[in-house]
């Protein structure tokens, strides 16, 4: 007869087990059932679909949708690219190599809303420096964060700069971990310094490719601080994402369609990120 299991090991778990279920799957259960209501601190009203229906109706709330996705994939594919070239630049042996990767990873270390503030001021239209340092060299600066065409993009950038040095990072751990056999056998085939890239490289840091999108996607797509610190969503809801609708509706007190709000969110995050893992996951199992 075999023996019964011991629970033992089940107590080490239970810690985890409640910390999960009172911070995270009771307050989502809580949501999506809010979501479904008229709500206030007092009492709720069960109204079905009526806050999805109207979230979809309103122009502004749609457009928030879109600046979610357009800053998520425009800041995750930025901050691959730019990671994985300062990576390959900061493995290769340069003068004050050390130096220079503190220097790109220092911003991931400062706060958000600092960096929002101080881009805020950099980017004034008329007392920035940024648009002051043009002017002396006779270029008519733009209203980086006034426009409602370049606002977005403005706080884009900002985001790459404080972001690119954690990609770098992951990128870094990637590279070292490629054996300089492949490089030297590219080289007796004759490979130039671009083969050796598109061709080992790219294909060999793969797995740090998939943390550094998944991270930086997740990232975009939940993205509030550095928004609501430089623009708070303006000029009018040109710069205004999910999240930042979502607190605007909470301080006007339509509380359940800011929750049906965050609801999308986190089926938005769910549409785009578990497809991707799961996509990229099998192609390095069959590889």
């Amino acid at each position: 007869m075999r023996k019964p299991k011991s629970a033992y090991p089940y107590w080490f778990v239970l810690p985890g087990a409640v910390i999960f279920t009172v911070l995270f799957l009771a307050p989502t259960v809580a949501s999506f059932w809010f979501a479904f209501t008229r709500w206030d601190l007092y009492s709720a009203q069960f109204i079905g679909l009526d806050n999805f229906v109207q979230f979809f109706k309103e122009p502004f709330l749609v457009q928030g949708l879109w600046n979610t996705l357009i800053y998520a994939f425009l800041t995750s594919g930025t901050k691959s690219i730019f990671g994985l070239l300062l990576a390959v630049l900061l493995t290769s042996g340069i003068w004050a190599q050390g130096f220079l990767r503190t220097v790109v990873f220092f911003p991931v270390l400062v706060s958000t809303i600092g960096i929002g503030i101080t881009f805020a001021a950099l980017m004034h239209p008329t007392k920035g420096l940024i648009n002051v340092g043009l002017d002396q060299i006779g270029i008519a600066g733009p209203g980086w964060l006034t426009s409602a065409s370049l606002a977005l993009y403005s706080i884009a950038f900002v985001d790459l700069w404080k972001g690119v040095g954690l990609a770098t990072l992951i990128y870094i751990a990637g590279l070292s971990a490629i054996s300089p056999d492949y490089y030297e056998a590219a080289r007796i085939d004759g490979a130039t310094r671009l083969q050796q890239f598109w061709r080992v490289t790219v294909p060999l840091v793969r797995p740090a490719t998939v943390t550094v999108l998944t991270l930086s996607l997740i990232g975009g797509l939940r993205s509030f601080d550095l928004i609501w610190a430089m623009t708070k969503g303006g000029p009018g809801f040109s710069s205004d994402v999910l999240a930042s609708v979502v607190y605007k509706q909470y301080q006007s007190g339509f509380y359940g369609l800011s929750t049906a709000g965050n609801v999308i969110l986190f089926v938005l995050i769910a549409i785009i990120i578990v497809p991707m893992t799961y996509l990229f996951s099998r192609r390095e199992v069959h590889q």
